[in-house]
This record gives C-alpha cells, structure tokens and sequence, in this order.
C-alpha cells in the first residue's frame, strides 16, 4: 500500500479503522519550531465522529499521543510519530463483508489486489477513519505555514441540493478564514445550516446518505511556487486531496465552468495595486501554468454519498459465485460532509508546505 506523501515534509499514513490504532509520521519537520498541541486537538475535535446528529454515532476521542519528535511543544527535527487509539468498535458488524462487498466501497477491489487478506472490518486502512492521522498531519504542518503568512480554512459549499455562499476569488477576509477554520459545521451564510441538516435528515430516515461540495481557500501563498507540467501546484494538492476516501473531483477556480467561457471571459486581466500585481478577477484559482501567481488559490472537492447505507442492496457474494443481497450493519455517516472539511483543509496544509521552500 502507498500511503506516504510529500518530498519536502513527508507523511506516512498506517493503522486500521478496528486496529489498536491508527497514526502517522511526519519526516522533515523543521528543528526548534514550537507547536500548539491545544490548536492540534481543536482541528482533530472537529472531525471526530459522534458528536453531531449529522454523523455516525460511533464516538472516540481522537487525541494523538506523541511517541516521538517533540520535547515539550518544541518540535527537535526527529520525525514525529502520533498514534491515535482505537477505542469504539464493533468488528461483528462487518463479518459478512469480506465475501459480500459493500457498493460503492473499496470492499471488492480491495479483494482482489490483495487476495482477500485486507482487514474489512470498518473498512480497515480504507476507512475514513484514517483521516484522524492526516488532520494531525495538517494541524501541524498549517502552524508553520502560519508563520509564514499563508492561511487555510474550508466551507461547506453544498449538500445535496442546498447551497452555501462561495469565497470571493480575489479577496478572502482573514476574519472569515479564522472563523471557518474553527467552526464545526463551517458555513459562510449559516442562515443555510438548517436546511443542509434537514437535508441530511432526509436522507437518513429514508436509510440513505448524501454528499456535497467543500470549497478551501489558501492565502498567503506568493507568487512563483510550483513546477510546469507534472509538479504543478494543482498536482500536488489534488495528489493530497485524493487521498481523503469519498473524494471523486477537484476543481480549481472556476473549475470546469471555465469550459463554458470564452477566453475574454476566463481570462484574469493583471493590473498594479500598491506596486504589487494583483488579477482583476480569479478564474484560475491562484495558479498559472502549475505556478502560484499570488492570488488565493481557491479549489473545491466532491464528496460522494457514503456508501455504507441501511437500505438493502444488491451485490454478489464471492465465495458461492452467485449474486446476492447485501444489509449493511454496524454506525455509518448519513452524511460525511460536515466531518471532511477539517481534512480536506489538512490535505491542503500538507500539499503547500511541501510546495513552498523551507
């Protein structure tokens, strides 16, 4: 299995959903640079399961125990390992699994490749849950692009049908950054968030789940980062957003609205502003040619339905070689949205600072 990334400052990813545990390690993180482990916690609180009617029920703390790469809050250049203990898990729920695959879900593939010896319980080192280790990573790794003044934060832009605003593409106020960036259920107009719930609502008490859109802005970046063709800036984030299980598109800018456009359209005119040079409009979501040009750099994710739904569906079972019908048990997301956004906001965090020199 590949679940490592980055060149620069590079993750590893290991641990199952039912495992001991879950974890990662992060290799060359800069020597002497403090971190605040309660901002750590904060990030890792707002993908937590069970704590939003939203969710799965299935509740665990998520805190990271450091093993490794900091003494006190000061980070000493070795690589930091976090682990984060697996407590809430109900592994019978999954016993039917490895020989009638989920749809929608890795079960089948997985299978194959691997010979039938994946851990499908919880949809081991395919589930969500590991998602834990790569907010960790990104908590990290944003502290020190902070420092550097680039900033991250992500929206809910829909669910289903109900729609939130979308970020201004040349200006992205600091105040509503800090504000997304902390929030648990992060909306710019939250006079939308009843009606995403009752979307979500819906969708539950018909045995079903939903998905949406989460929209990430990242400030700060200057212009000339990135490499031409295949280290370019939107390479390198969507490797790392491509990672986040339920993800299946990333657009930047205007995405692929840019097909329906004329060059006159789509093209960001350039114009001095205080001696620096700005982009009138933002069409291209802060990149040009795979490098940064100093406009924020604007992207957005689509977040499929979960597929682990209660209502019956058919499937095949493997062992008998005949079709079947499969009922999934066990705690699921209705919608797994909310949750995502803290990592789709790490996967961010993570791609950057491997793009900008240390």
């Amino acid at each position: 299995m590949s679940s490592t990334f980055g060149d620069k400052i590079k993750i590893s990813v290991f641990g199952e959903s039912h495992g001991g545990g879950i974890g990662v390690v992060i290799d060359g993180l800069p020597a002497g640079e403090k971190i605040d482990l309660q901002r750590v916690n904060a990030q890792m609180a707002r993908r937590a399961p069970g704590r939003d009617k939203t969710a799965t029920p299935r509740k665990e703390s998520d805190l990271p125990k450091i093993i490794s790469g900091m003494l006190g809050d000061t980070l000493t250049g070795a690589p930091l390992c976090a682990v984060i203990e697996n407590t809430n898990t109900r592994s019978s729920d999954y016993g039917n699994l490895l020989t009638t695959p989920r749809p929608g879900h890795s079960d089948y593939a997985a299978f194959v490749k691997y010979g039938g010896n994946n851990d499908i319980r919880g949809g081991g080192h395919f589930s969500g849950r590991l998602t834990a280790p790569i907010v960790f990573a990104g908590a990290v790794c944003r502290q020190i692009l902070e420092k550097k003044g680039i900033k991250i934060a992500a929206h809910i832009q829909s669910i289903g049908g109900v729609c939130d605003d979308k970020f201004g593409s040349v200006n992205v106020d600091d105040d509503l950054v800090d504000r997304l960036s902390n929030s648990s259920f992060s909306l710019i107009n939250p006079d939308v968030e009843q009606a995403m719930r009752d979307e979500v609502e819906s969708a539950r008490l018909a045995l079903d789940s939903v998905g949406g859109v989460i929209e990430c802005a990242v400030t700060g970046v200057k212009a000339g980062f990135g490499e031409p063709m295949f280290d370019g800036v939107e390479g390198v984030i969507a490797k790392a957003v491509f990672g986040i299980p339920a993800v299946k598109g990333v657009e930047f800018g205007a995405g692929f609205e840019a097909a329906k456009m004329r060059g006159s359209q789509n093209n960001d005119p350039f114009r001095y502003v205080d001696g620096e040079v700005v982009t009138e409009t933002n069409n291209c979501g802060g990149i040009l040619g795979g490098i940064t040009d100093g406009m924020p750099i604007i992207f957005r994710a689509a977040i499929k339905p979960t597929p682990s739904i209660a209502q019956k569906q058919n499937t095949v079972d493997l062992q008998k070689g005949e079709n079947a019908e499969l009922e999934i048990k066990g705690r699921h997301d209705p919608c797994i949205v909310p949750r995502a956004v803290p990592v789709i906001e790490a996967a961010a965090a993570i791609a950057v600072v491997n793009l900008i020199d240390n």
